[in-house]
């Protein structure tokens, strides 16, 4: 049973999705993943999940130096530099900027000239240094729907046995594909991607590790614990706090949302009825 600080699947902290994909191209994805990241420009990720209200109460300070926070607290020479690094910098009126929301999932996206700027000058933590969208999404709340979306030029080009693995995937249909990467000795800080009260059913993505070098955990609030993730392709309930250990080395996983097919839904559920 989960722990009582997790609300989880079918009674279980995570779904160890291995049985029911066949992962037997994992390993040449992976050599394709490390050449691509090596050959296409990554954007950061994460680095305002303070601001956004999504840290746990116990873990403040996990985030570090949050980007909202910075660019609230600016003074108007400085922000004057940060809007003039934006790649759409007419969004950025000065006058309004007290109304403005900025980042990932926000109305004015940050570029990356604005993001290691921030990095480099105020000390700001972006988690993940190696973010790619395979299928890009604008919205959070858009992430499982279909319309208007499809892999880009981009990763055809340097990814086809990705996006081919992808695509057999049981789902009925996909919204969003990315890889997220971490730098060594970075770790993932712990958040939630939305208010378990609000929650009506589980998002529904499969996320897998080609490296099989990526620890994500799941962190219970209520016990101040860690339950790592031992899998090569999982699901887990995003609505509970997680993070992503610090290791000495690269590493990176893919996520992949959408809604899974009736089939994959009903083989889990049973499954864990059947260990009941």
């Amino acid at each position: 049973m989960p722990s009582p600080g997790i609300r989880g699947l079918f009674g279980k902290p995570f779904i160890d999705l291995e049985p029911y994909l066949d992962l037997s191209e994992l390993d040449a994805i992976h050599e394709e993943i490390c050449l691509g990241l090596a050959s296409v420009p990554v954007d950061y990720t994460g680095g305002s999940h303070r601001t956004m209200g999504i840290v746990p109460p116990s873990r403040p300070d996990d985030v570090g130096v949050d980007y909202g926070e910075v660019i609230r607290s600016m003074s108007d020479a400085a922000f004057e530099t940060f809007r003039s690094l934006s790649d759409v910098p007419e969004q950025l009126d000065p006058a309004r900027r007290a109304d403005l929301t900025f980042g990932e999932e926000r109305a004015v996206p940050l570029s990356r000239r604005q993001m290691h700027w921030l990095k480099v000058r105020f000390g700001v933590y972006f988690p993940w240094k190696a973010y790619v969208e395979l299928i890009p999404n604008r919205r959070w709340e858009e992430k499982a729907s279909p319309e208007g979306k499809q892999f880009t030029r981009l990763a055809r080009t340097f990814f086809p046995k990705t996006i081919a693995f992808v695509e057999g995937l049981p789902f009925s249909h996909i919204g969003r594909c990315n890889i997220m990467g971490l730098e060594s000795f970075d770790h993932g800080t712990v958040h939630r991607d939305g208010e378990p009260e609000e929650q009506e059913a589980p998002d529904e993505f499969i996320t897998f590790v080609p490296g099989s070098n990526k620890r994500l955990f799941l962190w219970d609030d209520v016990t101040r614990a860690q339950h790592f993730v031992d899998a090569r392709a999982y699901w887990f309930n995003d609505f509970d706090y997680h993070g992503v250990a610090a290791d000495p080395h690269f590493r990176y996983s893919v996520r992949v949302d959408g809604v899974f097919t009736p089939e994959l839904r009903q083989r889990i559920a049973e499954d864990a009825k059947g260990e009941d």
